[in-house]
């Protein structure tokens, strides 16, 4: 049996236009200039939690409690999380010609969990995995093996990453023995180790990889 683990954020999903969409929405909303927007979207550009938004109030005198603000943000960025173009398809494709797939990624359980089933990818995988469930965060070779286990997938079976972000999706994909597939688009770090394929989309992977399982 063979795994593929996919990332979320900016692999199935582009977060970066979801949170920029909030950001502007969110502006307007209180009548912030667009210096505003631009701070928002930066604060929350790699990754955000609760205690973002207990900063990001004291910084802009919100008169929201700050478990509203991220309420309010999780619900936002949800609505606005759109799976890439023939993911989905793509991933049950995979699974309908013997693959397991999961999703491994980074990131706080109920914003993950409701970006993940506002873009329709919840139930079409056999498990997901995420950072502040799990206990472990990429790129910690823990949280591959164990969302490795999460799919069914044996130990020492062969597996695969697809994912965005050198560091925590590639390098530690190394570091747990997958192999690899780099979507393109930041900047690889010179020491790092190349992924075994780099491509510009999700699909093009997902194309390996039903090739890799006719072999």
């Amino acid at each position: 049996m063979t795994t593929a683990l996919f990332d979320l954020d900016n692999t199935l999903i582009d977060r970066q236009e979801a949170v920029a969409n909030w950001a502007r929405t969110f502006a307007a909303d209180h009548g912030f200039d667009p210096a505003v927007e631009a701070q928002l979207a930066d604060a929350l550009g790699e990754r955000a939690y609760p205690a973002t938004f207990v900063r990001l109030r004291d910084e802009l005198g919100l008169a929201e409690p700050a478990a509203q603000l991220w309420n309010d943000y999780v619900q936002g960025i949800a609505a606005n999380a759109k799976v890439r173009p023939n993911a989905i398809e793509g991933i049950e494709q995979l699974r309908a010609t013997g693959w397991k797939v999961g999703i491994l990624t980074n990131g706080a359980g109920d914003i993950q969990r409701a970006k993940l089933a506002a873009a329709g990818l919840a139930d079409v995988v056999d498990a997901i995995a995420i950072s502040e469930e799990i206990g472990a965060r990429k790129p910690d070779p823990a949280a591959f093996h164990t969302a490795l286990a999460l799919c069914g997938s044996a130990q020492g079976a062969k597996a695969w990453m697809v994912g965005d972000n050198p560091q925590g999706d590639i390098g530690g994909a190394h570091q747990a023995g997958l192999r690899t597939i780099w979507l393109r688009g930041r900047t690889w770090p010179q020491h790092l180790e190349a992924a075994h394929h780099s491509v510009d989309t999700v699909n093009d992977a997902i194309e390996i990889l039903l090739k890799e399982g006719n072999q």
